[in-house]
């Protein structure tokens, strides 16, 4: 018999002290010495069962007659069906995936009295060292555990639908033969139609979307007797540990979940509107991939035209001003197979968060609103007049662009000489002193694209809530003078105050402010005066050589064309 020493060179230190302190007397049934149990017992081998484990056989005296480890391949067959000595098929019961075990079988329930060939003499005790990688059973199906439920699940996977995820597969000892995470790549699959093995197929089903789970599956709905032709062997259960990232299904279309509309919504957005929009753009998972906040400015664009991706197109039709709405878009319209490859990948959907805050069409004018009117509206505002009006400006979600009550005093102009925004101008037309009004003004009608820096955003919808305080009439069009009196015959002479035949222009002056004091004339209100008398002066003065003859001197009246002169 071998010494103890040489046991331990052939075994490890366990089987070699068992070797040495086994009994003398012969094996009446096999002897199992377990030299490792895992943790978890993932699964027991019961009869009938299909195994797939590596072993190193020996004589007590430690000489190896046989090892799988030398072939490259485990031993694969059914436990308790006399496709193994008795004592094997004896030992493989109860034993758990990853178990380790030193089994001694005796004679009878080896090979007995007539051995194995050359290989193994007759009445010889057996020792296995045996490893358990793999046990399945004929009758299994696929076995789905699953360790993490999201909170909400609107959706589960079904057949026919395509879907993301991460995979880390492993064969049942553990062993890793692939993964998705290390591609840094989700799988991208259609389930159910045989895009995948049939475990799979069968694993996913009824899954929701950031569900975590453990498929196992047997051979049969895997890679079957052959394997995959490397990492995965023949006859091998497979585990797979997945994480569902995105589901859609190529007849969906865009869902609209409504977060907050407001009471009052007047308006709804049509194709061929202009909107602006912030939102938060994330995949189905939750994972983030853009906003407009970050930027601190809108998304501005026509709706309904295909100037947005097309789901988007359709998901902001029938907004109001101020709704905030949930736009989910399957890939299909979305950006596709492709995606946009840095963000957002392939066959992704997206989910947008949107708040709506104005819109308008190019069609649009301004909207006038009457919130007061007094009794008393003999006099109406009309181009020309100069008038004093209190103003409160906002944008359409209420945000406060600027109020005259603030400065304590009111805003001035005059109507129809481009002093304000033609919206505004509209708005301030055919109104009474007292009466109040509420104007949308449409962005062309307000600060256009460009909008006021740091004030108004570009292509913003104006709000003004204006008070007609003060109006004074205006002169006829295309006049900046006007006398109340009749004109005198001798208009020239009463100019010409040094009386050389020629008219200064502080003469000039001088006589007509005279005029305007004594209420015998009347200059355009809201310009400054003796800009307007410059400019009269200089009509006059047809060969501009600073003073007016009593040849150049004429009247409007006599003039052919317009001018701002006498």
């Amino acid at each position: 018999m071998i010494q103890c020493v040489q046991g331990m060179f052939y075994l490890s230190v366990l089987v070699a002290f068992a070797a040495c302190n086994a009994p003398p007397v012969p094996l009446d049934d096999i002897f199992i010495e377990k030299t490792f149990v895992p943790e978890q017992c993932v699964r027991a081998v019961k009869v009938g069962d299909y195994v797939r484990y590596h072993y190193n056989g020996m004589f007590p005296d430690g000489k190896k007659f046989d090892s799988s480890y030398d072939r490259g391949s485990t031993y694969n067959v059914f436990v308790g069906k006399k496709q193994l000595i008795a004592g094997m098929d004896k030992a493989l019961v109860g034993m758990c995936v990853n178990e380790r075990s030193l089994v001694k079988i005796p004679p009878h329930l080896a090979y007995g009295k007539k051995g194995y060939g050359d290989i193994i003499p007759p009445d010889s005790i057996l020792h296995f060292d045996v490893l358990l990688l793999d046990v399945w059973n004929p009758e299994d199906g696929v076995r789905v555990d699953t360790y993490h439920t999201p909170s909400t699940c609107s959706r589960k996977v079904e057949v026919s639908d395509y879907v993301r995820y991460h995979y880390n597969g492993t064969l049942l000892d553990g062993t890793l033969f692939d993964s998705s995470h290390t591609r840094m790549r989700t799988y991208d699959t259609y389930v159910g139609i045989g895009w995948l093995i049939a475990g799979m197929d069968q694993g996913l089903l009824g899954m929701c979307v950031g569900e975590r789970r453990i498929i196992t599956m047997p051979p049969a709905l895997g890679y079957g007797e052959n394997g995959d032709g490397s990492d995965i062997p023949g006859q091998a259960s497979l585990v797979f540990d997945v994480v569902l990232l995105d589901l859609h299904n190529p007849r969906d279309g865009v869902t609209v979940t409504h977060q907050n509309v407001p009471n009052s919504c007047t308006r709804k957005s049509i194709a061929g509107d202009f909107v602006r929009y912030h939102y938060n753009g994330s995949l189905l998972d939750g994972t983030f991939f853009d906003s407009s906040y970050s930027r601190n400015r809108t998304y501005d664009t026509y709706v309904g035209r295909g100037y947005v991706i097309a789901g988007m197109d359709e998901g902001l039709i029938g907004v109001c001003v101020g709704e905030r709405r949930t736009i989910t878009i399957p890939p299909h319209l979305g950006y596709g197979e492709e995606g946009t490859g840095t963000k957002i990948p392939g066959s992704a959907v997206l989910v947008f968060d949107v708040h709506i805050i104005d819109f308008h069409n190019p069609s649009d004018s301004t909207v006038v609103t009457v919130t007061y009117k007094p009794e008393e509206c003999d006099k109406q505002t009309k181009k020309g007049d100069f008038v004093k009006y209190h103003y409160n400006a906002s944008l359409m979600d209420s945000t406060s662009i600027d109020s005259t009550y603030n400065y304590g005093k009111t805003y001035n102009i005059v109507l129809g000489a481009n002093q304000v925004v033609p919206g505004m101008e509209d708005g301030l037309m055919e109104m009474c002193v007292g009466e109040k009004r509420h104007l949308v003004i449409p962005p062309h009608l307000g600060y256009g694209e460009r909008g006021v820096t740091d004030e108004v955003p570009g292509s913003a919808v104006l709000v003004f809530d204006i008070e007609l305080v003060e109006m004074e009439e205006g002169l006829p069009e295309g006049y900046m003078f006007i006398w109340n009196d009749d004109v005198s015959p001798d208009l020239f002479a009463e100019m010409d105050v040094d009386k050389n035949e020629q008219v200064e222009p502080s003469e000039f002056t001088d006589y007509i402010m005279r005029q305007v004091n004594e209420g015998k004339g009347r200059l355009a209100p809201g310009f400054d005066p003796y800009r307007i008398i410059d400019n009269m002066f200089s009509n006059q003065d047809r060969n501009g050589d600073g003073k007016i003859t009593e040849a150049e001197f004429k009247l409007k009246a006599d003039e052919a064309a317009a001018h701002d002169e006498l």
